[in-house]
C-alpha cells in the first residue's frame, strides 16, 4: 500500500505534529547499513500483515523556501481516504491478527515465556542494524544512542517482566477468598514515532507477546522501513519459537487515512500510541481504549544545594542523548540565583554554548515555523543546529543555551525543542524556581517529568517540588531522559517507551505503561466471612464483694479521678471506693455532676478537671449515664484533639467507620466501670450514649478504644435498687439478650452469652423485683445477667427494638428500659419470618434466621413442646415475655406508659420516630432489614392494643402487619 504522505518532502510527522524537512539526496548507502538491509530482504514475507501498493499519490502541492532553503510552511494533511483495496487488505489483516489472537489466548505460562525470551534475545542480537538503519532513515538522532534504546527496549523489558504472571491464574489470594486471572484485551494498534521508530517497536511487540494479545504496527511514513524490519525480527523469532503466525503484523506502506482506519477499526480493542498531543487525541478519538502519552516539556531545577557538577554533567548527558529526540529530556534549566554563575560556567566547562541577544533571535526564528516545531532541528547535533540557525558555535560544542526570562507561546526557547537546544532560566530563590518549572509544565507539557537538583538531605525542597509540580514523574537528581524511562536510575519504575502524563496531559494512565496494561484482570471473589471480634474488657471482677479485689489491683496508680452521679455521692457509694484508695495512699478527686442524662457541658466541665488533676486511673460508679459520661471524658482527656462529632456519625461495620479514634487513647489512664444499676451493660461495651444540650441531639458513640480496662460487677452495690429500676433494667438487660441473639453479628462467642442472660433474666428478674435483698440470689444473677448481654452486644449489637426505642424514650421522656419492655415482643414478632420482603447484608448472617433463632431460645427456656413448629416456639417466647413484664408491673403498651392524653402527638410524631429510627445506629444489625413504613406499623401496634390478644387472632390483622409464617 502506497503512502499519499510517504517519500515525498514536507509530509507531516504525525508523532509530534512537526513538520518534515525537505530531505537533500539520498546519502551514499554505508557498508553496515547495506549488511542490515541484506539481511532484511531474505526475511520471509509476511502475507497477512503485508499490504500491496496502491494507485502513486498524486504530487506534493510545491513549497516556498527560505533563503537558506529551509521549509517556511507545513504541507497541509491529505484528505483523501484511503483506496478501497487499501481498507481491503486492512480488513484481511485485522482479520487475521484476530484469528491469531485467539489462538495465542489459550498459550500457557511457560508457552508464552519461551516465545517472550525468544523475541527479546533476537530483538537484541540486532540492536545495532536497526539503529543504523534509523537513523539513515529518519537523518535524525545517534546511531549508538539508538543502539542502546534497542537495547533497552529489549533486554530491561524482558529482565523486569521475564518472571510477572500474565496468563490464566496469577494470584490467589485464599484466606481472603481473591483469585486474580489475566486475559489479553485483543487486537493492539500500536502507533509508532519517527523519533524512536525500532525501540518503540520491539518495546510494544514485546509487552504484546507477554500479554497474550496480537500487535498490528502503525509506522511513521518517515521511518516505515526501520519500524518494519525491527517487528520482523520480533515476529520471526516468536513464531520460530511457537508463536501462532499473524500474532505481530504491520502496515507496510503507511499513511494517515490508514493509520487512522486502523486506530477505528471494529477488530481493535486498544490503542497504544505514542506520539505527540495530535496522535494521541486521535488515539482517545478512536472509539477504542487508548493508552497514550503527551507532549513533555520537561524543567530542570537547580536550587543552591545541589551538586552543580553532577547536576550539570547529568542534563548533559540526557540532552545529548540520541540528539534529545526523547521527550522526556529537559527542556529547559531553572537556577536560583545564588548559584547561577556557578551553573553557568559549569556548563560552559563542560560543552555548553550560550547565546548572544543576536544569536537567541536567529534561534526563535527556527525553532517554530507556522507555528509547528521544525523538524529540519529535531535530533540533530549542536553543529548542524548551528549551521541551519547561521550561528557559529565551538567545535566542542554539545548542547546551545539561550538565557531567557519569560515563558509563553512569544519564547520559542521555553517550548518543547526536541533537540540539544535549552532554555535556562535565573530565580529569585527556590519557591520562585518552582514556579518557573510549574509554569512550563503547565503550558506546554502537562503531566510529563521534572527534574529537581538538589542535596538528596535537603527534604523540603524535594517535599515541596513533588507537591508543587504537575508531573507524573517527578525526577531528583537523574537525568531525564534516562530517568523517565525507568529501570535505570532507580530500579522501581517500570522500564517502559509509553509514558502515561495521567489526566494532566490528557492521558489515561499516570504511570509508565507496562503488561498490566494491556491485560484485563478478572477478580474472581468467594464469599467470605471477613475477621469477626470478640473485645470486653481485660478484667472483670465479678460477685459480692468483689469491689475492694478489683480496686486493689489498681497498685501502682498515684491519682484517681471518680465520676458519679450527685444521689449517690450523697448517700455515700463513692466513699466504698474512697476508702479503698486511701488505704493504698492512692490520692483521688471526685466529679458528682453527672445528670440523668450526660451532656456535653457536664464532660467539658469534668475534661477541664481531669486535666488539671491528671489522673493515671478514672472510676465510673452508677449506673448507665455515669459509666457513660467517664467514657467520654476519659477519651477527650486521653484525645484532646478529638473530633466529637465525627464519633457519632453511623457505620455499617465498626471497623471500617469513617472515624477513627487516635491510638493514644488509653496511654495516660485505666478506665474502671463500676455498676450500681443491673441493665446497661455499659461496664464492658464500647458505647456511650451523650446529649448536646446546646442542640438537644443525642450522640450514640461507638468504638472499641471505649471499652473499659475494668469493670467492677459487685452485688452489695445494688442490692438496695428500687423496685422500679429493678424491673426496666432487668428488661433492658433481656432486650439486650435477645437482639443480641439474634444480630447478624451473633456469633457463637457471643450466642451462649445471649441464651445464659436470657435464662437468668426469666428465672431471676420476678424474684429480684418482689423480694429485692432479702433474695441475694436473685439479685447476684440478675446483676450477673446484666454483664454478660452487655459481653454479648457489646460485639453482637443489638436491633430495631433499641432503634425505636432511643426514639420513642427521646421524644415522650420514657426510660429505656421501659420503652425496650413495651416494644420488644413486636419486634419479635416482626423479626420471626423465613420470607421477609428485605434481608440484612452481612456475609456471617447466612441465609434469615430470626425465626429459627428465637425457637432456640424457646426451646432453650423449655416453653417448646414435642411437635411444636417454630412459629408457635415463637408465639410461646413472646407470651413469656409478655408474663415476664406482667409479673415486674410493666404496662404492655405504650398507650398505657405514655398516656393516652399524649395519643395525638404519638401519632403526629410516627413519621418522625421511624425515619429517625431506620436512621439509628442499631438498625443495621437486625436480622430483617425494615422499611421505614414497617418501623411506623410497629409503633402503631404497639400504642393500644396488648399484643397478647392478637397472637391468637392474626387473621384478623391489619393488611400492613406481618404475621409470623
Amino acid at each position: 500500500m502506497m503512502s499519499a504522505a510517504a517519500g515525498r518532502p514536507g509530509a507531516l510527522c504525525a508523532s509530534r505534529g512537526i513538520r518534515a524537512p525537505l530531505l537533500p539526496a539520498r546519502r551514499p548507502v554505508t557498508r553496515g547499513t547495506k549488511m542490515a538491509v541484506n539481511a532484511f530482504k531474505n526475511a520471509e514475507k509476511d502475507q497477512k500483515a503485508k499490504i500491496e501498493p496502491a494507485a502513486e499519490a498524486p504530487p506534493a502541492a510545491k513549497q516556498n523556501g527560505t533563503s537558506d532553503g529551509a521549509p517556511a510552511a507545513a504541507a497541509p494533511l491529505p484528505s483523501t481516504p484511503a483506496a478501497a483495496d487499501e481498507m481491503a487488505h486492512l480488513k484481511a489483516a485485522l482479520a487475521a491478527a484476530k484469528k491469531a489472537q485467539a489462538q495465542y489466548s489459550t498459550f500457557s505460562q511457560a508457552q508464552v515465556d519461551k516465545i517472550f525470551k525468544a523475541a527479546a534475545l533476537a530483538a537484541n542480537s540486532a540492536r545495532i542494524p536497526l539503529a543504523k538503519m534509523a537513523v539513515e532513515e529518519t537523518r535524525m538522532g545517534v546511531l549508538e544512542d539508538k543502539v542502546t534504546k534497542n537495547h533497552f527496549a529489549s533486554e530491561f523489558v524482558y529482565n523486569k517482566y521475564k518472571h510477572t504472571k500474565t496468563c490464566g491464574v496469577i494470584e490467589v489470594d485464599a484466606a481472603g477468598g481473591v483469585t486474580k486471572v489475566a486475559e489479553p484485551v485483543g487486537v493492539i494498534a500500536g502507533i509508532v514515532p519517527t523519533t524512536n521508530p525500532t525501540s518503540t517497536a520491539i518495546f510494544k511487540a514485546l509487552l504484546t507477546l507477554k500479554t497474550r494479545n496480537a500487535l498490528i504496527l502503525c509506522p511513521h511514513p518517515r521511518a516505515s522501513k526501520c519500524t518494519v524490519a525491527a517487528a520482523r525480527i520480533v515476529r520471526d523469532a516468536a513464531e520460530a519459537a511457537g508463536c501462532p503466525p499473524g500474532v505481530i503484523s504491520w502496515i507496510e506502506n503507511p499513511s494517515l487515512p490508514i493509520t487512522s482506519a486502523v486506530m477505528s477499526a471494529p477488530e481493535v480493542s486498544l490503542v497504544l500510541a505514542t506520539g505527540g498531543p495530535s496522535m494521541v487525541r486521535a488515539a482517545y478519538s478512536s472509539g477504542h481504549p487508548a493508552l497514550g502519552v503527551g507532549a513533555g516539556n520537561t524543567p530542570a531545577v537547580i536550587d543552591e544545594t545541589a551538586n552543580i557538577q553532577t547536576a550539570v554533567s547529568s542534563i548533559l548527558l540526557s540532552k545529548t542523548f540520541d540528539n534529545g529526540v526523547i521527550c522526556a529530556s529537559e527542556q529547559s534549566v531553572v537556577v536560583v540565583d545564588e548559584v547561577y554563575e556557578q551553573v553557568k560556567a559549569e556548563f560552559i566547562r563542560r560543552g555548553a554554548y550560550f547565546l548572544t541577544e543576536e544569536e537567541k533571535g536567529k534561534v526563535r526564528s527556527k525553532i517554530f515555523i507556522n507555528g509547528r516545531l521544525n523538524a529540519d532541528i529535531v535530533g540533530q547535533s549542536a553543529q548542524k543546529l548551528a549551521k541551519l540557525f547561521g550561528i557559529e558555535v565551538p567545535y566542542w560544542t554539545k548542547v546551545i543555551i539561550g538565557e531567557v526570562d519569560r515563558v509563553g507561546k512569544d519564547e520559542p526557547l521555553s517550548e518543547e525543542k526536541l533537540c540539544p537546544v535549552l532554555a535556562m532560566y535565573r530565580s529569585a530563590d527556590f519557591p520562585a524556581a518552582v514556579v518557573t518549572a510549574d509554569t512550563l509544565v503547565n503550558l506546554f507539557g502537562p503531566g510529563h517529568t521534572s527534574v529537581l537538583h538538589t542535596n538528596p538531605r535537603n527534604r523540603d525542597h524535594i517535599q515541596y517540588f513533588n507537591t508543587a509540580i504537575k508531573t507524573v514523574r517527578v525526577l531528583v537528581n537523574t537525568p531525564a531522559s534516562h530517568g523517565a524511562i525507568g529501570d535505570l536510575y532507580n530500579f522501581h519504575l517500570n522500564p517502559s517507551l509509553t509514558l502515561g502524563c495521567g489526566s494532566w496531559g490528557s492521558t489515561s494512565v499516570s504511570t509508565n505503561v507496562g503488561p498490566e496494561h494491556l491485560l484485563n484482570i478478572k477478580n474472581g471473589i468467594e464469599r467470605r466471612e471477613n475477621m469477626l471480634w470478640f473485645r470486653v474488657p481485660p478484667k472483670i471482677y465479678f460477685k459480692g464483694g468483689s469491689l475492694d479485689t478489683g480496686l486493689r489491683d489498681l497498685r501502682g496508680k498515684l491519682r484517681a479521678f471518680i465520676v458519679t452521679d450527685k444521689p449517690l455521692f450523697d448517700m455515700g457509694y463513692v466513699d466504698r471506693v474512697t476508702d479503698v484508695l486511701d488505704s493504698m495512699s492512692v490520692h483521688h478527686q471526685t466529679f458528682y455532676h453527672v445528670p440523668a442524662d450526660p451532656d456535653l457541658s457536664c464532660i467539658e466541665a469534668g475534661v477541664r478537671e481531669m486535666r488539671e488533676f491528671r489522673p493515671d486511673v478514672v472510676i465510673a460508679i452508677g449506673g448507665g449515664s455515669p459509666m457513660d459520661a467517664a467514657k467520654v471524658m476519659w477519651l477527650m482527656y486521653e484525645a484532646p484533639h478529638i473530633e466529637f462529632e465525627s464519633l457519632a456519625v453511623r457505620f455499617m461495620d465498626i471497623r471500617k467507620r469513617v472515624y477513627e479514634l487516635p491510638a493514644e487513647v488509653g496511654q495516660k489512664s485505666d478506665l474502671v466501670c463500676i455498676p450500681t444499676t443491673s441493665g446497661t451493660g455499659s461496664e464492658v461495651t464500647p458505647f456511650a450514649v451523650v446529649t448536646d444540650d446546646r442542640t438537644g441531639q443525642k450522640y450514640p458513640l461507638a468504638d472499641y478504644a471505649l471499652t473499659p480496662t475494668m469493670a467492677i460487677v459487685d452485688t452489695h452495690l445494688v442490692l438496695d435498687m428500687p423496685q422500679r429500676l429493678t424491673a426496666y433494667g432487668g428488661l433492658d438487660t433481656l432486650t439486650h439478650a435477645l437482639e443480641s441473639y439474634v444480630s447478624i453479628f451473633s456469633t457463637p462467642y457471643t450466642q451462649g452469652l445471649s441464651k445464659e442472660a436470657t435464662a437468668l433474666i426469666i428465672k431471676y428478674l420476678p424474684r429480684a423485683y418482689n423480694e429485692g435483698s432479702k433474695d441475694y440470689e436473685a439479685r447476684e444473677q440478675v446483676h450477673s445477667a446484666a454483664t454478660i448481654a452487655g459481653m454479648a452486644f457489646g460485639n453482637a449489637f443489638l436491633g430495631i427494638c433499641h432503634s425505636l426505642a432511643h426514639k420513642v424514650g427521646a421524644q415522650f421522656h420514657v426510660a429505656h428500659g421501659l420503652a425496650n419492655a413495651a416494644l420488644i415482643s413486636h419486634v419479635i414478632r416482626y423479626n420471626a419470618t423465613d420470607r421477609p420482603p428485605k434481608q440484612a447484608a452481612f456475609p456471617q448472617y447466612e441465609y434469615p434466621r430470626g425465626k429459627e433463632r428465637y425457637a432456640e431460645l424457646a426451646d432453650m427456656l423449655g416453653l417448646g413442646g414435642p411437635g411444636m413448629r417454630p412459629r408457635e416456639k415463637v408465639r410461646a417466647l413472646i407470651l413469656a415475655v409478655e408474663e415476664l413484664k406482667a409479673k415486674c408491673a410493666v404496662p404492655a403498651t405504650l398507650k398505657e406508659i405514655i398516656g393516652a392524653d399524649k395519643e395525638g402527638e404519638f401519632f403526629a410524631a410516627l413519621d418522625e420516630m421511624a425515619e429517625n429510627a431506620f436512621d439509628d445506629q442499631c438498625t443495621g444489625a437486625n436480622p430483617r432489614y425494615p422499611r421505614i413504613a414497617e418501623l411506623r406499623q410497629i409503633l402503631i401496634d404497639a400504642w393500644g392494643t396488648p399484643i397478647a390478644e392478637t397472637l391468637t387472632v392474626e387473621a384478623g390483622m391489619g393488611a400492613t402487619r406481618v404475621p409470623m409464617d
